[in-house]
């Protein structure tokens, strides 16, 4: 809210005082008492009235209160002689006498908000999850300056977060003013009327940096995420960036986890874009035709309720590259709707990380390796911390690519989501390269925590009987393929081998594997 009065304007969102465009600089409790009484001008305050509404009970004197209308007066240029603006009423209390008007930014032409700013939903349309990232605070014993490793990790974590493009984001502006007037992280989450609220603090000790951060949802008042992040300090600059990364992916998982379970105990009529793009997120982790269909259901939903939701249109994408991966569907129909919606997303969003990392996917499927690289690798750039992309890059390097690479993204991807839904497949693409590099029982003992992950789909437990079969494994590599016959009964080398893209070498090392245990 903007209250405007004779040239000066009191920015309630931004907790500033300017007069004609110039910044006033005022003590936090000197702008509330100057907003009460703006937003009180019909009538008159009365002193006990203003100790209630700003000082909450606290004992302060009556000095104190005067001491805080001279500083308003003085800030607005007025006096107690003039009383311009704030007159006192003998006995009574005191009143604004200046004519003020009320703005709703909200209404205003819109403008580009500043990156990570919070635009609040009702006015720019549909919804989505809001988020306001408190500054951490500094536990070390000789703390920094401001500005220093508290202060920079969470103007990294709001960067990183407004990066993704899936959440409001407060801007940092916002909550280091609320920060400075010592609200909590759960007021500062209350006035700002968001979802979640991240607070924590740092310790800085000789050559080790501890950093804890909670998630809190502000509705409930619940915790639903809490680490604490160790690190050595070798290379500062380093560190702040792994740890930001990780936070940051830790972040978007739990957030999207707590929505998906959210929208799935509601009526399905009753969703809006947001709750149906998760209720479709909740089927498309279940990696069954039946889940896949329904997940393709809500997306189409949740793109028909909002057309400019890129992330919807990923997810959409993201059911038929399964339909034609798994062979649930006609192979070549779906691999043209899944670039077709991916193309949708990059369309309506060119900066969404989900758009090229879906783009990435489509590319793969039509056989483009090279292209797939240069998509997931835009996605990575635009988003370090987005985990399901460097996972994607681990899992196109694993079958024509460098292995190395795949393994290196794989390990990454695994450290910024360390339970991510799709964990089965980072484990899987680490066990192929591995497979490629001759590592065979290094690659089983991956491949076999891939196929113990409760959603793994058919082709991890192939994954897992081949590269068991290769480490001369071959009971527990027979195991697993009795496993993956009581899914698909017809189950062959040839279904295996028609969903992936390997070399001519991975390709001969997975046959070999398969004719082993007699399934080529």
């Amino acid at each position: 809210m903007l209250l405007t009065f004779r040239g000066f304007e009191l920015d309630t969102s931004l907790f500033t005082l300017r007069c004609n465009g110039q910044l006033r600089l005022v003590e936090p409790m000197v702008f509330d008492l100057l907003v009460y009484l703006a937003r009180q001008r019909h009538r008159i305050v009365t002193r006990q009235e203003l100790f209630d509404a700003l000082w909450a009970g606290k004992v302060v004197t009556e000095s104190t209160l005067s001491s805080c209308v001279k500083a308003a007066r003085q800030a607005l240029g007025d006096s107690g002689q003039e009383q311009k603006y704030i007159a006192t009423v003998h006995r009574r209390g005191y009143r604004f006498v200046a004519e003020v008007q009320a703005h709703d930014p909200s209404q205003a032409l819109p403008v580009a908000p500043a990156a990570g700013e919070l635009v609040d939903a009702a006015s720019t349309g549909p919804r989505r999850a809001s988020i306001a990232v408190m500054p951490f605070a500094d536990l070390s014993p000789v703390t920094d300056a401001r500005g220093g490793t508290a202060d920079a990790l969470a103007h990294d974590i709001i960067a990183r977060l407004a990066q993704m493009r899936s959440l409001f984001v407060i801007a940092q502006g916002t909550v280091f003013s609320l920060h400075e007037r010592r609200l909590s992280p759960q007021e500062a989450g209350r006035l700002l009327k968001v979802d979640y609220v991240v607070s924590g603090s740092v310790l800085r000790r000789d050559q080790s940096l501890s950093v804890t951060v909670e998630l809190e949802e502000t509705r409930t008042a619940r915790i639903i995420w809490t680490e604490v992040l160790s690190h050595k300090l070798d290379g500062a600059l380093s560190v702040l960036d792994e740890i930001g990364n990780k936070i940051v992916a830790c972040l978007a998982s739990e957030i999207e986890m707590t929505e998906r379970n959210r929208a799935i105990l509601r009526p399905p009529n009753s969703l809006d874009a947001w709750e149906a793009h998760h209720r479709g997120l909740w089927h498309m982790y279940r990696f069954s035709k039946e889940d896949n269909q329904r997940a393709r259901h809500f997306f189409e939903m949740a793109v028909r309720l909002d057309p400019t939701f890129s992330r919807a249109y990923a997810g959409l994408s993201f059911t038929h590259f399964q339909n034609a991966f798994q062979g649930w569907a006609a192979r070549e129909p779906e691999v043209n709707q899944a670039y077709e919606a991916a193309s949708q997303s990059l369309i309506v969003d060119e900066r969404n990380p989900a758009a090229h990392w879906a783009m990435g996917r489509a590319l793969w499927l039509r056989g483009h390796h090279d292209q797939s690289v240069v998509e997931l690798g835009q996605a990575v750039e635009l988003s370090p911390s987005f985990a399901l992309a460097h996972y994607t890059l681990a899992f196109v390097h694993s079958q024509a690519g460098d292995p190395h690479a795949a393994i290196s993204s794989s390990d990454h991807s695994r450290l910024l989501s360390p339970f991510d839904p799709l964990l089965f497949g980072m484990l899987g693409a680490r066990a192929m390269a591995l497979v490629r590099l001759g590592q065979f029982k290094e690659a089983a003992d991956w491949a076999v925590k891939a196929a113990a992950r409760p959603n793994a789909h058919a082709h991890i437990l192939g994954i897992a009987a081949y590269s068991l079969a290769l480490a001369g494994s071959l009971d527990e590599a027979r195991a697993h393929a009795n496993a993956l016959r009581k899914l698909m009964p017809r189950y062959t080398y040839d279904d295996f081998v028609a969903a992936f893209h390997f070399d001519p070498r991975g390709a001969a090392l997975f046959h070999k594997g398969a004719q082993l245990i007699g399934m080529a």
